[in-house]
């Protein structure tokens, strides 16, 4: 979004906020966000967090990033209301959970050295094409309105928040060679190749309204066919020659399709075939048809092996998200959170009920 989008969407938040948009009938203020009389700018404190301040500058931000985010600028009253009722929730609960993270990183020792800064800095202009400071600073200011102490200041959190996931929660993270066995076993089916079928078809049609006399004749045709086959003809080339089926032009060659998907019928008629083995001559609704059982594959489970590193993936994923979880937990019991927001309280318990039943269960 230009800079001048995004002033313009800070702009209708801000006057939402202090109410100098109208509230549509029935609709509540923007969730826990203060109002600025006259349009004079309040700094307002909206949660401590063991004595450190989430500002409702800092709300409005997330709340514009995550607006933006998904791609709609509201211009309205009412759409405003409706999105800022949808992120509020997600975007209060994140700043509370990434301020406890950027403590632990505090307490933990960790810190953006003035050379980390430095080589993060040169290595992103190097992947944007950026020469010099200045034109950062430049671009820095027109895209997001951002001074380069303020990205400092915002890297610096990434990355206290990002070593403490990597070094608190991803050491708890681990998977043996007998858990991904067991893993293996109790998922087989989810490295399990489906059995496949692949046939060659010949097709003489009957008209639909061509009465016993077009029935009659097809069966000839087909029988004059069966017989050519039984004398040792290619089938292929058979079929290329005198199918009506679309597949004609491919020497009659359908599939391969997985063996549940087909017809019961054919599955029967297939378990009586051997590979090249040509099928009686069958009347269908499209007319009389006769079958080559091209080839057949049965079930086949992937070796452990192929498929470890895949395991190991699936299974640090969910363990990861269990672990940080479970984390953020002990962050959240040994914090001191004073709410200065009713609202913006209501909204972070809803918020946090909806996580943990949508988690699954252990």
């Amino acid at each position: 979004m230009r800079r001048a989008a995004v002033h313009a969407l800070h702009a209708l938040l801000v006057l939402t906020i202090a109410g100098a948009l109208a509230t549509p009938a029935g609709a509540q203020p923007a969730s826990g966000v203060p109002s600025r009389p006259n349009g004079r700018i309040i700094e307002r404190i909206l949660v401590k967090v063991n004595g450190e301040i989430i500002t409702q500058s800092d709300l409005e931000d997330r709340q514009i990033a995550a607006i933006r985010a998904r791609g709609v600028q509201p211009s309205t009253n009412a759409e405003l209301f409706q999105l800022l009722a949808e992120v509020t929730p997600g975007v209060i609960a994140n700043l509370v959970e990434e301020l406890l993270l950027i403590q632990r990183g505090k307490e933990l020792g960790y810190q953006l050295s003035d050379d980390q800064f430095r080589d993060f800095l040169d290595n992103l202009k190097e992947e944007n094409g950026i020469e010099t400071d200045e034109e950062f600073i430049e671009l820095l200011d027109r895209q997001e309105g951002m001074s380069l102490d303020d990205f400092r200041r915002l890297t610096e959190r990434q990355m206290l928040a990002s070593q403490v996931q990597s070094i608190e929660i991803l050491n708890r993270v681990a998977i043996t060679d007998i858990e991904a066995r067991e893993y293996y076993d109790e998922h087989i089916d989810e490295f399990t190749e489906p059995a496949t079928v692949t046939l060659r078809e010949i097709i003489i049609a009957v008209p639909p309204t061509g009465g016993l006399m077009s029935d009659q004749r097809a069966r000839t045709r087909a029988a004059a066919v069966m017989e050519r086959l039984n004398d040792g003809e290619d089938f292929a080339a058979v079929a290329t020659e005198v199918s009506d089926g679309s597949s004609a032009r491919y020497g009659g060659l359908i599939g391969p399709f997985q063996l549940s998907d087909i017809a019961e019928t054919i599955q029967e008629l297939i378990t009586t075939l051997e590979v090249g083995d040509v099928s009686d001559l069958r009347r269908t609704p499209q007319g009389y048809q006769i079958l080559l059982l091209e080839d057949l594959t049965d079930d086949a489970a992937r070796p452990f092996a192929d498929v470890r590193d895949q395991i190991s993936e699936n299974v640090f994923n969910d363990r990861r998200l269990d672990e940080y979880a479970k984390y953020l937990d002990e962050l959240r019991e040994e914090a001191i959170i004073e709410w200065k927001s009713a609202e913006l309280h209501e909204a972070y318990d809803e918020f946090r009920t909806q996580a943990l039943a949508a988690a699954p269960q252990q």
